[in-house]
């Protein structure tokens, strides 16, 4: 019988801030990293799974020691009882007595669950021969619901409620496998739009981005309102009538701030502002989609599990979410949170900005359009062109939309020489 031999938990950081790649109102100077996350087994064949927990730089080794304190509860596991019930795996994880004091369910020791979660359904996905957005969509809507921890969540979705939404779509799912596989998945892209990049470079950028099919793009806002205003009259000028612009304020404002600062945006009829305060509040959030309505208002990506997810939609506190593949407890949860948002009629941006960060969530989307939501209509994964080519399956573009993945796993196995490269601290790159 095989059996879950080793953890790893790789410290990988490549050193973006020195083109200032990814830089906004809260970060400046972010050097994209991952822990990388490997679960290898003694299995013939080698069957391995693979995940990442990014983060921004400094810390990653804090969040790669949280990884390796899981060891204890993951190692000697025997692989088909992992992967036979991943649901059980998760909550034997989040559930753990004196690890749930250090959080419960958020921050650094949640994202290092969600990222060993992950690296088990990348396992699943690689040992049924399938990329994982054809290997969830393939499940029976029981065995999703089995996945889901629906404690703290049945006030506004229960399990049966699970159920009807998931054999509610299950008619037309062979056709949404095809025409995935046809036509991909809408993106929109946020690399033209870092806070640090001159205005020359931010105008060539959208003018490029319009040109490879992008419908919509996003810039980050926050630091200077006079500032923002005339990179949005750039924006808007070099993209054309038929591209909507999106801002991303990464929470820097209080509410009233932002609610003034929104107001001054809202000529520019921005596609939706994202994070317009602490990404906790509520109760903010609900207050600044009063006062600038019809201006939508998002957040999601700094969310810290599926309870934060309840209360903002049950609150009515975003026009849409962004959901993050390495943010709460792994793809369980993101599901859980999926069928939350189907509930309440609410479309679904992924957050994408970081390494591994658009390989691994164009399939939770992809899963959500066969198996849960049924649609792809005013939705966009996010995209930015950095970082792909460490990857083994690297994400692909293609007139604006993600094309589906097509091999086995969840797209995050990362190349050799990449790792060796950019290993902290003693990697060439950072010599």
């Amino acid at each position: 019988m095989a059996r879950i031999v080793a953890l790893e938990a790789g410290d990988i950081r490549f050193p973006t801030s020195r083109e200032l790649i990814g830089s906004d109102a809260m970060n400046h100077d972010p050097d994209y990293s991952a822990v990388y996350v490997t679960l290898r087994s003694d299995a013939p064949s080698g069957l391995a799974g693979h995940a990442l927990v990014f983060t921004i730089g400094r810390g990653n080794e804090v969040q790669a020691a949280a990884v390796r304190a899981l060891s204890d509860l993951v190692v000697d596991r025997e692989v088909d009882a992992v992967l036979g019930d991943l649901g059980t795996f998760a909550r034997d994880l989040t559930g753990d007595s004196q690890l749930r004091w250090l959080g419960p369910e958020k921050g650094v020791m949640h994202m290092a669950i969600g990222g060993v979660v992950n690296a088990a359904w990348d396992m699943a996905a690689r040992h049924a021969g399938q990329p994982l957005w054809r290997f969830i969509a393939a499940l029976p809507p029981e065995a999703i619901v089995a996945a889901i921890d629906f404690r703290y969540l049945t006030d506004a979705l229960t399990p049966d409620e699970a159920l009807a939404i998931l054999r509610r779509a299950q008619p037309g799912r062979a056709a949404r496998v095809a025409e995935l596989s046809r036509c991909g998945y809408p993106a929109y892209t946020t690399s033209p739009g870092w806070l640090g990049y001159s205005d020359g470079k931010l105008e060539a950028l959208v003018r490029q981005a319009a040109t490879d099919g992008f419908r919509t793009l996003k810039l980050k806002v926050g630091a200077d309102l006079a500032e923002d205003v005339r990179r949005m009259r750039i924006a808007r000028a070099a993209a054309g009538a038929g591209v909507a612009i999106a801002v991303d304020a990464n929470q820097r404002w209080d509410v009233g701030e932002a609610i003034g600062w929104i107001r001054a945006l809202a000529p520019f009829q921005p596609a939706w502002v994202e994070e317009p305060t602490n990404p906790d509040d509520v109760l903010g959030h609900v207050a600044i989609r009063a006062a600038v309505a019809p201006v939508p208002i998002s957040s999601g990506e700094h969310t810290h599990n599926r309870v934060m997810f309840k209360q903002l939609l049950q609150a009515h506190a975003v026009d849409l979410l962004q959901i993050d593949a390495a943010r709460v407890g792994g793809v369980n949860e993101n599901l859980a949170i999926l069928l939350l948002a189907a509930k309440f009629g609410v479309r679904v941006f992924p957050h994408a900005g970081g390494v591994g960060l658009c390989e691994m969530v164009q399939h939770l989307a992809m899963a959500d359009f066969v198996a849960i939501s049924g649609s792809m209509e005013d939705r966009a994964i996010e995209y930015v062109n950095h970082l792909h080519e460490h990857f083994s399956d690297p994400v692909r573009i293609r007139d604006g939309r993600y094309l589906a993945p097509a091999a086995p796993g969840f797209s995050t196995e990362m190349r050799e020489a990449s790792l060796r490269e950019f290993a902290w601290p003693d990697g060439p790159a950072w010599h």
